[in-house]
């Protein structure tokens, strides 16, 4: 989809040939701020599945700072492989942020608690599912034609709802701090919400793009001032810190564990559908078939690469869709950007630290920004949906997202039911698409152009939407 060229003030330029936003080189300094800005943003929850997954095993200090390394390291490469590309088959070729998913953590925990499998097991059976899942990648792209607008709709306000817990526990202090729901750090979210709500409405141009990092910056400040940042361990650092393949030992294959991680990853690929659904509506370029297959094959890739240099499952980070919604800017050379930044971050251990000393209620108020653009977004979309003449359709949207809130309001509402399935029940995402699904089939069956769900109205523009 193209459109005029405009400068970072929103001014069109009639002179130049219309250009593809998604394709749109910026000045470095500005692609270095944004892309700065979309890292800061993914790195608390990029490094937390390594410190959970570390202190879980009881891990030294030392190699819990490695595994941190070399998931910022993995975050980088898979993001500059869904970014980019390879020829026709690899990378989306949007403004995506790969990292590790937090939907693989609870069994990668069981599996290296297990003494005879332990460490390697885990990256053992994480190239094994990367492998595996990649190889299924045309079998999920076979699934497009059910996931029309009402059921897209679902699946992205679902996701808007799930991560928003993200946003609301860094506002508290982040989920686990002995002193969660602080004042002072709700105070401080607040301030920093307000603040990039002050920067968005009266900034221009490029500062107005940069709100969030602004907002975050501020809020550090605000932190510094009060003693809350801590600079521990920066001094002791190293400079250079090369990522060696297979640190830990050759890894370990055991096959319940791969199976275990390869039905995480299936339920990865629903959720990363969602993403790329949400990006493509966000910048203007409607997703199709053969995009989603491209995107899920950098999932599984991304999933080895993380395997060999000992991280984990890879997936797309659904706050940064947020951002690229909150900016405005949808050129992928900013997260082509945020890509050298993470691989940089993660070979040089001293910045990675002074990053990570950002604390989380900082990244509050910024998060409910940000996740609060992919929950309006899934709204935007559903309301395309037609209610009119087909009432089927408030039955599916209404049972779907109320099943797929379980797991935000009730973490025991499954809690009886066999271990074996709670990483599957505990995904809002997961429950509500799959509810979304199979009801939009009972009530609408199986329509490959998805127009019966739309208002009579945007039947026609919808189609021609495709076509381009």
């Amino acid at each position: 989809m193209s459109v005029i060229n405009t400068d970072l003030k929103g001014k069109a330029n009639p002179t130049e040939q219309p250009v593809d936003e998604v394709e749109r080189h910026l000045p470095i300094a500005q692609l270095f701020t944004l892309g700065l800005q979309h890292v800061l943003v993914m790195y608390a929850g990029a490094v937390a599945v390594p410190l959970v997954i570390g202190g879980s095993l009881g891990l030294p200090k030392e190699q819990i700072a490695f595994l941190i390394s070399a998931d910022l390291f993995c975050c980088g490469i898979v993001t500059l492989l869904q970014c980019l590309g390879v020829g026709r088959l690899i990378g989306i070729r949007l403004p995506v942020i790969m990292s590790v998913t937090f939907a693989a953590v609870t069994p990668m925990v069981a599996i290296g608690a297990d003494p005879t499998i332990g460490l390697t097991g885990i990256f053992g059976a994480t190239i094994a599912s990367g492998i595996i899942a990649t190889l299924l990648v045309p079998v999920i792209g076979r699934l497009m034609p059910l996931f029309p607008t009402v059921v897209t709709g679902v699946v992205i306000t679902s996701i808007g709802i799930s991560i928003m817990q993200v946003g609301i526990h860094w506002a508290a202090g982040g989920k686990g701090n002995p002193d969660y729901g602080n004042p002072l750090y709700l105070g401080t979210s607040l301030v920093v919400l307000v603040f990039i709500l002050l920067v968005t409405r009266y900034a221009k141009g490029f500062l107005s793009n940069i709100s969030v990092l602004l907002g975050i910056l501020f809020g550090f400040g605000i932190a510094a001032a009060m003693g809350k940042v801590s600079f521990a361990g920066i001094a002791d650092a190293p400079w250079f810190a090369p990522i060696k393949p297979f640190a830990f030992g050759w890894p370990t294959f055991e096959p319940v564990s791969i199976i275990t991680l390869t039905v995480v990853m299936l339920i990865t690929f629903i959720e990363s559908m969602g993403m790329f659904l949400a990006l493509g509506d966000i910048v203007g370029r409607p997703t199709k078939q053969e995009d989603i297959m491209r995107g899920l094959r950098v999932d599984g890739i991304g999933t080895v690469i993380g395997g060999v240099f000992n991280s984990f499952p890879h997936t797309s980070f659904s706050q940064n869709v947020g951002l690229v919604s909150v900016t405005g800017i949808s050129s992928r050379w900013v997260c082509v950007m945020s890509g050298g930044i993470l691989i940089t971050f993660g070979l040089i251990p001293k910045m990675a630290l002074v990053v990570a000393s950002v604390p989380q209620f900082v990244l509050g108020g910024a998060g409910i920004v940000m996740f609060g653009m992919v929950l309006a977004t899934g709204i935007r979309i559903l309301s395309r949906v037609n209610y009119t003449t087909n009432r089927y359709n408030l039955y599916i949207v209404a049972i779907s997202l109320g099943i797929g809130m379980i797991p935000v309001v009730s973490h025991d509402f499954f809690s009886q039911l066999p271990a074996a399935i709670q990483p599957l029940l505990h995904s809002g995402i997961l429950l509500a698409t799959v509810s979304a699904v199979i009801l939009n089939y009972y009530f609408n069956g199986y329509k490959p152009d998805g127009a019966t769900d739309k208002e009579p109205s945007d039947q026609r523009v919808d189609k021609v939407e495709v076509k381009e």
